[in-house]
């Protein structure tokens, strides 16, 4: 823009005088930030003035757009339960009701028959011993949190072992060798990447160099092939026969038998871990079990109470709405078949091609009629994923629509998609836009539709 246009830009102080400032009813800080942004965007570019009415709207459309909350809902099409870039489980109904009733003030550490200080996580820890006959429960603000936790309360200043298999990277660049650094922890690398045997624990603790043994679980990838680990029940036993505690990072966490949710067996779970004589195990709230973002922690007595005393345990517990959140998606386990079908990940994720068939056959029919000659519609059998950083490898047979448009890309429908209200987050496959009906919530085909009318 040269000088003559730039002449032309009206002052800041007759932009926000405008009626329409007032009228939109924003506040002026953001009005002027939007209108200082617009006309930077303007002086820095090459085209002409608009005209003062267009130049309002813009500054109208980017404090409306300053406005809205950066959480906006959207509906799951992706057929990926456990989405970590859509925030992982959706939450049952009860735990929503449950975070809305602790909004205001709440007995969160209160106790209200003895008119004395209370404990905040009391219930919850009750419920997880109950569900899983560990002996003790504590609860993190997130796995990450669990892990180092544990490890500082249980092995700062020790060496532990473990597996060159199992030095895992989670998303945001977790590290496993850097958290146990942070903790205080020793990393003693034991076997190879494929394989890893009981011997190779056995020898770096006769050796000295290990007083600790760690397993993780590799729930976000899974090697095949030449392949050999050492099992928990083996760590177990070696940590019982030399006096070291085992730590198993289970990553993805399952309340419920595998059996019952129709994945495969092998998939570990947390009672069984605990049966199995672990010391201490940890997992994500948000993931498999459902709930919240949380790191919940369960095992022996004297290793929960360390974890419960160390000092991080202040600085990484989680606040009321998590616990609310978490208290009442655990009182669903306590009935096997409510959990599974109140709780949406459970429900998710046990659903069969044969129940999701004829809601991808209903979904198709409303959408032809909606769309006309504009697109081709299919319903086709698929996959779906846990996502989340949870059962690798493992296919859920589900059933997806497919809209192929005519006269537009898929990828321009795609983004109509996600700029529809609430935005539908969908797949794009070999030119196609694919629905999988697997994530879809109730409700969500009344928006699905209203989002490929208004984008076509």
């Amino acid at each position: 823009m040269d000088s003559s246009d730039l002449r032309r830009l009206p002052r800041m102080d007759r932009l926000l005088a405008q009626p329409a400032r007032a009228d939109s009813g924003l506040p002026r800080s953001i009005l002027h930030q939007a209108a200082d942004e617009e006309l930077s965007a303007l002086r820095a570019g090459p085209g002409p003035v608009p005209e003062s009415s267009e130049l309002i709207r813009s500054i109208l459309r980017r404090a409306v757009s300053a406005c809205k909350s950066s959480l906006t809902p959207v509906v799951n099409a992706t057929g990926i339960v456990l989405h970590t870039n859509l925030g992982r489980a959706p939450l049952a109904g009860a735990a929503v009701e449950a975070m809305t009733g602790a909004a205001g003030y709440c007995a969160l550490e209160y106790d209200l028959e003895g008119r004395r200080r209370g404990d905040r996580t009391a219930r919850v820890e009750a419920l997880l011993c109950q569900l899983t006959r560990a002996e003790g429960a504590a609860v993190a603000n997130n796995n990450a949190a669990a892990v180092l936790l544990s490890l500082a309360a249980l092995a700062g200043g020790k060496g532990v072992a473990l597996s060159r298999g199992e030095l895992v990277e989670i998303g945001g660049s977790f590290r496993m060798p850097d958290i146990m650094a942070q903790s205080g922890a020793h990393l003693v690398e034991v076997g190879t990447t494929n394989r890893t045997r009981q011997s190779d624990y056995r020898a770096v603790v006769e050796s000295g160099e290990a007083q600790f043994l760690l397993k993780v679980h590799t729930s976000n990838y899974k090697v095949v092939g030449f392949t050999q680990e050492a099992s928990l029940s083996e760590l177990v036993g070696l940590g019982r026969a030399y006096g070291c505690p085992v730590l198993y990072d289970l990553g993805a966490g399952l309340l419920l038998p595998p059996r019952q949710l129709g994945l495969p067996e092998g998939t570990p779970s947390a009672s069984e871990s605990i049966r199995a004589g672990t010391d201490l195990i940890c997992f994500s709230g948000d993931k498999l079990l459902g709930g919240p973002q949380a790191g919940i922690l369960l095992g022996r007595k004297w290793a929960v109470d360390a974890v419960k005393a160390h000092p991080l345990m202040r600085a990484l517990r989680p606040d009321k709405a998590t616990l609310a959140a978490l208290e009442a998606t655990l009182q669903l386990y306590q009935d096997p078949d409510t959990a599974r079908r109140e709780v949406p990940v459970l429900a998710m994720l046990s659903a069969t091609q044969t129940e999701l068939r004829p809601r991808a056959q209903a979904l198709a029919r409303r959408l032809e009629e909606l769309c006309g000659d504009a697109c081709a519609l299919s319903v086709e059998d698929g996959f779906s994923e846990a996502g989340g950083g949870a059962l690798p490898g493992v296919k859920l047979p589900t059933a997806l629509v497919t809209l192929s448009p005519r006269d537009r890309t898929a990828e321009e429908l795609d983004a109509a998609l996600r700029s529809s209200v609430p935005p539908v987050v969908a797949l794009l496959r070999r030119g196609r836009v694919t629905m999988d009906m697997r994530t879809l919530r109730p409700g969500d085909e009344e928006a699905v539709c209203h989002a490929v009318e208004q984008s076509l």
